[in-house]
Order: structure tokens, then C-alpha cells, then sequence
């Protein structure tokens, strides 16, 4: 499949609705219905930036699909030598892969990151390019990984379109879904890991979320929330305050919904029947798809590198 080029976007001449204009610090931004794909806000969207931490959601998703047990990860003198966030794994010792997996995706070590990277693919640069096909094949189609930990590399991209879309499919694994719910947690060997998503406990419906900072890509943040049987996905990139621009987009985003809920049943009630939103949708019908479950091998079978 050949990979769109985003065009970086004019963010002073995007359309802000009336009620976030002055509200939001973030450079882009995307709202969507997690189950029907309705674009739900759009703000430079499709414009490249580096993704920070967030790209860890591709790393923690490949590490669940293609572990099978608790397989012990050795840790390389690279892993060992991220710079923070890192949970401080040691030269030569060996850790438990689930326990690595919630490293990554609730306390984003760099360390942990790189480790799982090695034992998948032999080395970092062949991990990221995996998680590059992988990140393709779920709808993320500019996209470029350059590491396991998103720290900041030449050439590496994500947009907003794509933080939202990726996470939406990943949210679709059970064990994934679990972990993002997950605030707090043990490792087997009694260390204490907490999630960087504090909109866990701030955000009402807030089910799982990534978190992310580079001075490169400022902060960053895609998640998920859910309320009264309704569910979106928030992606932003660039922010200054994050957790407000978070809060806000959550809140004009269910309030999206409801309109476009509110005016589909005026519209069936006038037609006496159900008509459907011209609404902007994204890879429509793809709320049906299964989300297949696939191993490492299987992987790379299906997306050859």
C-alpha cells in the first residue's frame, strides 16, 4: 500500500468552532466515534509531527499480540541506558514480559521499551519498522517509527488522524483494553507501576489513554472515553497544557455526538423512519471488523518488511 504524504496545514487558518476558539494550546488535534468513525473535531488533523510516548501504544500492542506467557526479557546495556521515563532495568538481568508491557504502557519506560523491542526483532531499528507495517495495517497511514519509546528521532512522524485511529483498533484487544483501564499495578517482583494517564481519575469515562513529552514534539496524548453507551477517541499533538485541552475536546466531543444523535432522531421522526447523519466518517463499517489477534510470526507473514 503506498503511504500518504501529509501536507503540513495552515493551524491559524483551521476552522475552530465558535466555542473552543481561544481554549486549546495544542498544535492539532482529533475527535472521533469510536464506533462509527463520525469525525467529531478536526484541527490540522493530518499535519506530521513526533509523537513522544504515545508511539508506545504500537509497542505494548505488538508485545501482548506476540507474547504467550510470561517470557523472560534479558535487558541489553542499550536498554539499560534510556534516558527517563525508564523504570531502571539493570545491565544482564532478565524481567518478566508482562511485567515490561506495563512498563511501557502505564509508567512509558524508555528502558522497557527498548528491552521487548530486542526480544521481538533483535534490535530496536527492526522493532520500529515493524511498528511502522503495524501501524499501517491498522488504518495509521503516515505514520513512520523510528524507535520503540518515541523518543525523538529524524524522519519520525504520526499525526492526530493517525494517534486516534491506531488507538481505536488497539482499544479492540481485550488485554490491551485492560492495561489502558489500569491506574495502578504490581510487578512480580513487588515494584509499583502508575499510569501517566491521570485523566483516568480526572475525566469522567475516561477508559485508557497514552500520555507523551519531547521538547520536540511538546506534549502529547491520545485516549479513549465512554459515557452513556457512547465512546470517542481524542488525539492532540503539540500542547502546551495538555490535560485542559484534554478536557475540553472530551466535552465538545460528546456534546458532538449528542447533536448528531438529537438531529438523526428529528430527522427519522420527519421521514417517519431512521435516516442516517451526513455526517464525515472514517473507515466506515469497520466498527464490524473482528480484531484479529496475530503472533509475531504471523505478523510478519502479512506485512513483509
Amino acid at each position: 500500500m503506498k503511504r500518504k504524504v501529509a501536507e503540513p496545514h495552515n493551524v491559524a487558518a483551521a476552522e475552530v468552532p465558535t466555542e473552543l476558539q481561544g481554549k486549546l494550546t495544542c498544535r492539532s488535534a482529533y475527535v472521533m466515534d469510536a464506533k462509527t468513525g463520525n469525525v467529531l473535531y478536526d484541527l490540522s488533523a493530518d499535519q506530521p509531527g513526533q509523537p513522544a510516548s504515545t508511539i508506545k501504544v504500537l509497542t505494548g500492542l505488538i508485545a501482548i499480540e506476540s507474547f504467550t506467557g510470561n517470557e523472560m526479557v534479558p535487558t541489553s546495556a542499550y536498554a539499560a541506558n534510556m534516558p527517563a521515563s525508564k523504570i531502571y532495568l539493570r545491565k544482564g538481568a532478565s524481567y518478566q514480559a508482562s511485567d515490561l508491557i506495563n512498563a511501557v504502557l502505564l509508567a512509558s519506560a524508555n528502558d522497557a521499551s527498548v528491552a521487548l523491542a530486542e526480544k521481538l526483532a533483535g534490535s530496536e531499528q527492526a522493532f520500529a519498522r515493524l511498528m511502522t507495517k503495524k501501524a499501517e495495517a491498522l488504518g495509521a497511514q503516515n505514520t513512520i517509527c523510528k524507535s520503540a519509546n518515541g523518543l525523538t528521532r529524524p524522519g519520525q512522524q504520526t499525526t492526530a488522524r493517525d494517534l486516534a485511529t491506531l488507538f481505536n483498533r488497539a482499544m479492540r484487544n481485550p488485554e490491551f483494553a485492560e492495561r489502558m483501564a489500569t491506574a495502578k499495578v504490581h510487578t512480580s517482583d513487588g515494584k509499583v507501576l502508575r499510569s501517566h494517564n491521570k485523566a483516568l481519575w480526572t475525566v469522567d469515562g475516561a477508559v485508557g489513554g497514552k500520555t507523551g513529552y519531547t521538547a520536540a514534539a511538546g506534549k502529547t496524548y491520545v485516549g479513549k472515553f465512554q459515557r452513556d453507551g457512547q465512546a470517542i477517541v481524542v488525539a492532540l499533538l503539540g500542547s502546551a497544557s495538555m490535560w485542559n485541552d484534554i478536557a475540553t475536546l472530551v466535552e465538545h466531543g460528546f456534546t458532538k455526538q449528542e447533536m448528531i444523535a438529537s438531529a438523526s432522531r428529528r430527522d427519522g421522526d420527519a421521514a417517519g423512519g431512521v435516516q442516517v447523519s451526513q455526517v464525515s466518517r472514517q473507515n466506515p463499517g469497520e466498527d464490524h471488523v473482528d480484531y484479529a489477534i496475530l503472533t509475531l510470526s504471523e505478523q510478519k507473514k502479512k506485512i513483509k518488511m
